[in-house]
C-alpha cells in the first residue's frame, strides 16, 4: 500500500483529504509538526507528499526546496492561489506537480495516480542523448564504445539523470548512496564523480557534468 503524508494546515481540509486518500486505497498520513515539517517530511518515509504552500512558519515552496535537498521524493504541491508564478516556483523548486484549490476530489486522485505510475515504470536501461546505461549490467555505452561503471558511478549518474537540467546538491547525492547502503565521505564523492566524469570523457562527452560552486552538479 502506498503511502501519502498530508502537510496542511486546516484541520477539516486535512482529515477530508485523509479520508479520501484512505478510501482510494491509499495509507495517508497527517504531518502537522510545522515548525519541524522538513525533518518530519523526510523521516515520513512517505511514497507521495501532498504539501499546502500556505502553512504556518515557512512558506511551502521553502519547504519543498529545503526537503529536495534532502530527498527526491514525488510531491504534489496544493495551494489555493491561483498563480502561474507559484507554479513556476514550485516547478523550479523541484516539485513534481501542481493542483489548485478548489479541486475536484477526483482530479487529485488522478494526479496521484499518474505520478505512482511514472514511478512504477521501472526499466533496466536508461537513455541519454546517445548514451545507453544499462542498470543491471552497470554498463555505459555510445554507438562505438561500451564501459563499466562502478556502483557508486551507476548511482551518481542515475541521480544526476533523474534531475537532469537541475542542479543536485553535494548532499542529496551523497544521501542516495547512502539510500543505497553505500557510505561516502565528501571527498570520496569528489574522486567518484571525477571518475565518472572520465569515462564520459571517454565515451565523448567532455561537459556532460557540470560543476555549480557551492550549490552541486548539474547533468546537461
Amino acid at each position: 500500500m502506498k503511502k501519502i503524508a498530508i502537510v496542511e494546515d486546516d484541520q477539516e481540509v486535512a482529515k477530508e483529504l485523509q479520508e479520501l486518500l484512505n478510501h482510494a486505497g491509499y495509507q495517508a498520513i497527517l504531518l502537522q509538526d510545522f515548525i519541524n515539517i522538513v525533518d518530519q517530511i523526510c523521516s515520513s518515509h512517505a511514497d507521495l507528499i501532498l504539501l499546502d504552500i500556505q502553512i504556518p512558519y515557512q512558506n511551502g515552496e521553502i519547504v519543498l526546496k529545503e526537503v529536495r535537498q534532502k530527498t527526491q521524493v514525488p510531491i504534489i504541491m496544493v495551494t489555493s492561489k491561483n498563480n502561474e508564478a507559484d507554479e513556476v516556483l514550485s516547478m523550479t523548486y523541484g516539485a513534481d506537480d501542481y493542483i489548485t484549490k478548489p479541486y475536484h476530489p477526483a482530479i487529485l486522485l488522478l494526479h496521484i495516480e499518474s505520478i505512482f505510475k511514472r514511478m512504477d515504470h521501472t526499466t533496466d536501461q536508461i537513455t541519454y542523448r546517445d548514451l545507453q546505461i544499462n542498470l543491471q549490467k552497470g554498463t555505459i555505452a555510445s554507438d562505438t564504445k561500451e564501459l563499466i561503471l562502478t556502483k557508486n558511478e551507476l548511482i551518481l549518474f542515475t541521480c544526476l539523470w533523474k534531475n537532469k537540467n537541475r542542479i543536485v546538491s553535494r548532499e542529496t547525492l551523497m544521501t542516495d548512496l547512502w539510500n543505497h547502503h553505500e557510505y561516502i565521505s565528501d571527498n570520496a564523492l569528489t574522486v567518484n564523480m571525477s571518475r565518472l566524469r572520465s569515462k564520459l570523457k571517454e565515451l565523448g562527452y567532455v561537459d556532460m557534468i557540470e560543476t555549480r560552486k557551492k550549490e552541486g552538479y548539474i547533468l546537461k
